[in-house]
């Protein structure tokens, strides 16, 4: 274990300084300084960790992350041992250690009495220093085995899968229908939150060892037919996420100005790497408001604060979240909390404010803002009463709005497409069924991520890729080989 006072000797949750407010919002870079030397905050962290017998953090990890082990390396300051152990378990920790919620925190055993180990923070140093110091190589196969798999979809579900049957010597094509890699990573998770120079060397990692990527392809779409992907290859990985947003269907819907969340941060991000779009989604002078209360919308209002929003609200149909675990989520399950985000934390300081139980009535548009566009939002404050939402009577009122962004989630995959032209069922979610090893009532198409778990962290999404890669490496060794004998992976020829 690493110190075993560790826990009693450092008994706060420190984290790395973050630029001021003022300062970040001006610019689309990440928010942690990089100016500060976190070296003894992190090492002091680390030393926290109780080496506590059974790891209730790998319970907590849906990648059964081996926390314990990495958190040991870094007190003892062994980086390429700590690295060696992080990626064990995790292709992407350079994205997990930004974006994930850290269920492992909910369920650390120090966490019972005190604050838990800062785990995401000491992950997210791990790997940028591995970066950092070289320790992160393409992992090429010495042999390509002969077999054939595309994976449909570039998000983290799609490269997972992709890097590990790559890596086990299968050749793999990548199908993104975007402009670039990386699916939601890409355009759909702002720069603030992941510099986009951090997805592309990882993508130039897959590269390197041998992952081909083909973008602005949509599979499913007029003269991509998916049919043709089962005659092309051996296997078929789908990892196309679930691109269907929650709507809000009220009067007024279709006015100008209302937007799914996603396109609002797409065009953002794509406008902040000069990237073209179709048209320009811009808060600037605009009063925002934003409905849903997740990390989607969480994004919004830090975008809306960098583009220069007149006011920001936020709408949130349920109540206040508690701050601290509640009788009904006891330890170590991961509890619905109250955590105020670093978008929040920018919004709050720009006068933004969040609304809860409170649902959307309509939508008005009086022609202030042009004609057929969104003026106004007409509101009620609500309650559930039996799981009923009941409006309170008197609590109806309007609030300006020129820009409206529905962060509500996704409900999943569209049935035409890929879906009707492999013969795919979708459940009652309209996710894509399929079995427990993630195969299809069709032989060689598997499914990844949201695509068949439904809306879910950027952690399930790598742990299902690689779960499926396992299952498509099996089911491939098990189908004849094409090729007599295993191929050299430098005879380039045979890649797509």
């Amino acid at each position: 274990m690493a110190d075993p006072k560790g826990f009693l000797t450092h008994r706060h949750r420190e984290l790395p300084a973050e630029r001021p407010v003022p300062v970040r919002i001006h610019d689309w870079k990440e928010i942690q300084d990089e100016r500060v030397d976190n070296s003894a905050l992190l090492k002091r962290q680390a030393s926290r960790c109780m080496d506590c017998g059974i790891p209730f953090c790998h319970f907590s990890c849906p990648l059964g992350n081996l926390i314990p082990e990495w958190n040991d390396m870094t007190w003892r300051e062994d980086l390429p041992e700590a690295i060696e152990r992080l990626h064990a378990t995790n292709n992407f920790p350079d994205f997990t250690g930004r974006l994930c919620p850290a269920p492992c925190e909910s369920g650390c055993v120090l966490g019972i009495n005190q604050e838990p180990v800062t785990i995401k923070q000491v992950e997210h140093a791990i790997i940028d220093r591995a970066w950092e110091a070289g320790l992160v190589t393409p992992q090429v196969p010495e042999y390509l085995t002969g077999s054939t798999v595309a994976v449909i979809g570039s998000g983290p579900s799609g490269l997972a899968a992709a890097q590990q049957l790559t890596r086990a010597g299968h050749t793999v094509a990548v199908y993104e229908k975007s402009d670039l890699p990386g699916g939601l990573l890409r355009y759909g998770i702002p720069e603030f939150k992941l510099e986009k120079a951090v997805l592309d060397r990882r993508l130039d990692q897959m590269r390197a060892e041998g992952t081909r990527f083909y973008t602005g392809v949509e599979i499913g779409s007029e003269g991509n037919d998916a049919k043709e992907l089962l005659q092309r290859y051996d296997a078929v990985v789908l990892a196309m996420g679930t691109p269907i947003g929650r709507d809000l269907k009220v009067p007024g819907r279709e006015y100008s100005g209302i937007y799914q969340a996603v396109e609002f941060l797409t065009n953002s991000t794509r406008r902040v790497h000069g990237r073209p779009v179709d048209e320009v989604i811009d808060a600037k002078g605009k009063d925002v408001i934003v409905i849903g209360g997740g990390d989607t919308g969480s994004d919004c209002i830090g975008t809306s604060v960098r583009q220069g929003a007149r006011s920001i609200t936020s709408l949130e149909i349920m109540p206040q979240l508690p701050e601290e675990r509640p009788a009904n989520w006891p330890w170590p399950t991961f509890p619905k909390l109250y955590k105020v985000s670093t978008s929040m934390e920018e919004g709050m300081a720009q006068g933004s404010k969040t609304l809860y139980s409170t649902s959307t009535v309509e939508f008005i548009s009086d022609g202030s803002t042009g004609e057929g566009a969104v003026s106004h939002l007409k509101i009620t404050e609500v309650t559930f009463e039996g799981g009923k939402l009941t409006p309170i009577p008197g609590g109806e009122k309007i609030i300006p709005a020129q820009l409206v962004l529905l962060a509500m989630g996704f409900v999943g995959v569209p049935q035409k497409g890929i879906v009707d032209q492999l013969g795919l069922e979708l459940d009652a979610r309209s996710r894509v069924k399929r079995n427990d090893d993630f195969s299809t009532s069709i032989p060689g198409v598997f499914v990844a991520g949201d695509t068949g778990r439904g809306q879910s962290l950027i952690v399930w999404a790598i742990s299902e890729g690689r779960a499926a890669a396992a299952s498509v490496d099996s089911y491939l060794r098990r189908i004849e080989s094409p090729l007599p004998r295993p191929i050299h992976a430098t005879d380039v020829s045979l890649m797509l």
